[in-house]
């Protein structure tokens, strides 16, 4: 299995049905999981490893950035004025920095595809929403 280092994290919300929480209960109380996250991010990342294959073949094709992309105010200001149009395919986090504006992003941002977390203000969101793949 391959490690996976996060030095951020988003949260996410799941419904259980009350049998399957009750059942991780049972394997927490019997210190077979520290608790309940522990079950949930076991549980993930066995399923992330048994799919691994397909993960592999898809980022072969799309060769996306793993981790995280952060997009500076100077980066995009630099690929504009080379005429250079960005598409992004990121696998995990992509950023764009809060002093990116609206125009800027959407006069240098062709094309977007994040599996995973995109931040960027409400601005540069709805600006680039006609964009992601």
């Amino acid at each position: 299995m391959t490690s996976r280092q996060n030095t951020t994290a988003e949260k996410i919300t799941i419904n259980l049905g009350f049998v399957d929480l009750g059942m991780i209960d049972l394997l927490v109380r019997e210190s077979v999981f520290a608790n309940r996250t522990d079950f949930i991010r076991t549980a993930i990342r066995n399923e992330l490893a048994r799919h691994e294959d397909i993960a592999s073949q898809v980022k072969q094709r799309e060769a996306p950035v793993l981790g995280m992309r952060h997009l500076t105010r100077t980066e995009l200001e630099q690929a504009r004025d080379q005429g250079e149009i960005l598409d992004l395919v990121v696998l995990g986090l992509l950023s764009v920095d809060s002093a990116v504006d609206a125009e800027l992003a959407r006069s240098t941002i062709g094309s977007v595809s994040v599996l995973g977390a995109f931040h960027a203000s409400p601005d540069v969101k709805s600006a680039l929403s006609d964009r992601f793949a």
